[in-house]
């Protein structure tokens, strides 16, 4: 059982098609998936279209959740709110903000800023976080990535120190860009406990988290009302 918010089709820098990603994420054990590629305002229609068709046919000839998300990525901060409101507005049910991860030139900035957006629900590879804003992260409901992508999971440690003491929701995510990617159970726990997880808090994150997650989703899509928890 895989929860993975966090992955890319070729609609940005993937190398599958968003509907062969979900079938080959299937036979890995996934419960849910996210697909989350790349944009900005230049690019967000076409692709939250492509992904909204390919998820709803998944879901309706296989037993996955598929999310079609949008991973809005090297902004201006000021600008996150705009985009990730017209993400929604075009079909979006899942905003992720490319975080500040220590291994990219994200904007100065971009963590506050995504932290502070009502339509953000997942701050990925947040880098060497700051315990404030773990803490609005946790008071916002958003919920911290801890990696499994080489490079940005150098920070994970950092994000598992900053969340567990702000009592954030964390999720280890894949930011999957190929098939070599896509998590199994087995590595997903390794990655958490990794990060400095206990057994216990592992189990948290890899299980009740998702869930959570997945149960907001589900109330914004039959339009109600959503929480932090």
């Amino acid at each position: 059982m895989v929860f993975d918010f966090h992955t890319h089709s070729f609609h940005s820098d993937g190398v599958l098609l968003p509907i062969e990603l979900i079938r080959r994420a299937m036979v890995s054990g996934y419960e849910a998936i996210g697909i989350t590629d790349h944009v900005s305002l230049g690019n967000v229609a076409p692709v939250v279209q492509a992904l909204v068709a390919d998820c709803r046919l998944a879901e309706e000839h296989w037993d996955v959740r598929a999310v079609p998300g949008v991973e809005l990525t090297h902004l201006p901060p000021p600008a996150i709110p705009e985009v990730a409101a017209e993400a929604r507005r075009l079909g979006a049910e899942l905003i992720v903000v490319h975080g500040e991860t220590p291994v990219e030139p994200v904007p100065p900035g971009t963590n506050r800023a995504a932290l502070e957006c009502p339509e953000v629900d997942l701050l990925a590879h947040p880098g060497l976080i700051a315990g404030e804003l773990a803490e609005l992260a946790a008071g916002n409901g958003v919920f911290l990535e801890v990696s499994a992508h080489r490079g940005h999971s150098l920070a994970n440690g950092a994000v598992v120190a900053a969340g567990r003491a702000a009592n954030a929701l964390l999720l280890v995510n894949s930011d999957a860009h190929g098939p070599q990617d896509i998590l199994t159970d087995g590595l997903a726990r390794r990655v958490a406990l990794g990060a400095g997880l206990s057994e216990e808090e592992a189990e948290t994150v890899l299980t009740s988290n998702p869930r959570s997650l997945i149960e907001k989703l589900a109330r914004r899509r039959m339009g109600r009302p959503t929480d932090a928890t």
